[in-house]
């Protein structure tokens, strides 16, 4: 069956990687707004009876990202493609993982059902599962939930000693991501203790004590949004007398001003993968969305 590989706008980069791994063509597609602000969508190419891997990350605009997924899977259907698989290295709306409040909209579920009305299959990046242990809980399409783990770990391997290195998780949550790497390479790991007041104010603060002084510290979230997390934590591990502090991400969300934020914290030097387009992008993942997809 002919394959291609339809560009969204904020599936650029990792697109053009994916393609040059799998050998499989971009189609032409024409992407605009309106001036009233609607999203306009034109494939330039043939997708009558193609498989179409359509890359978009659910990231910047959200809303607008989803919106133009929407529009462009729907307008392939139409057209005679015969499979439209959605290729998003970063899967948004993930963390309103239930009602926290009466009558909230339990958005994790409500994009599941969209996305399934448009898709017929899904493959993400380490998807903020936390209340939802699995997509498939959601999702009405089949979902796969690659990981970031491998290449992250080959980084952490590459750049520091595992002699003076403490891989550390800024909370409970991060220690799927931070244990399971730490463990691969032989690195020594902990997770410190988190309590929230709300979105934009935390606290964080060491929980087992190890001996820290004129060692490195890499701490590994999968999300950083606010930035006010992995600041926390920064401060927390410097107060033991640590040598430097170097974050790594999963998700370069940066949302407001998360960096500058990060960087006063005293971050000696801030990595991601490359699942949301950032100038913090060191980690390429695409490699393991084109093994998954051969």
């Amino acid at each position: 069956m002919p394959k291609a590989i339809a560009v969204l706008s904020k599936g650029k980069g990792f697109a053009a990687k994916l393609s040059g791994k799998l050998g499989i063509k971009k189609l032409p597609l024409k992407l605009d707004v309106f001036p009233d602000g609607e999203l306009y969508v034109r494939f330039l190419g043939s997708v009558k009876g193609k498989t179409i891997y359509m890359v978009q990350s659910l990231s910047g605009a959200p809303n607008n990202a989803l919106l133009e997924l929407f529009l462009a899977a729907r307008t392939a259907k139409e057209l005679g493609a015969k499979k439209v698989f959605g290729i998003l290295p970063y899967l948004g709306y993930m963390r309103q993982d239930k009602r926290f409040k009466a009558g909230e909209c339990f958005s994790a579920k409500e994009v599941a059902w969209l996305l399934s009305n448009c898709l017929d299959r899904l493959y993400t990046f380490d998807a903020h599962l936390h209340r939802i242990k699995s997509l498939n809980k959601i999702f009405r399409i089949p979902a796969k939930n690659l990981s970031s783990a491998k290449p992250i770990a080959a980084y952490i391997k590459k750049k520091f000693s595992s002699k003076n290195t403490v891989i550390v998780g800024p909370d409970i949550e991060s220690s799927q991501w931070a244990a399971k790497i730490a463990k691969s390479i032989g690195f020594e790991s902990t997770i410190l203790r988190k309590k929230r007041f709300h979105s934009r104010k935390v606290k964080v603060h060491v929980h087992k004590e190890l001996e820290w002084k004129g060692k490195n510290v890499v701490i590994v979230d999968d999300i950083v949004s606010s930035g006010h997390t992995m600041a926390e934590a920064i401060k927390a591990v410097k107060k033991r007398g640590v040598k430097e502090v170097h974050c790594i991400c999963i998700h370069a969300v940066f949302s407001e001003d998360a960096l500058r934020k990060i960087r006063k914290a005293g971050a000696k030097s801030i990595a991601s993968c490359n699942t949301i387009p950032h100038a913090t992008n060191k980690i390429d993942v695409s490699g393991e969305m084109a093994e998954e997809l051969r």
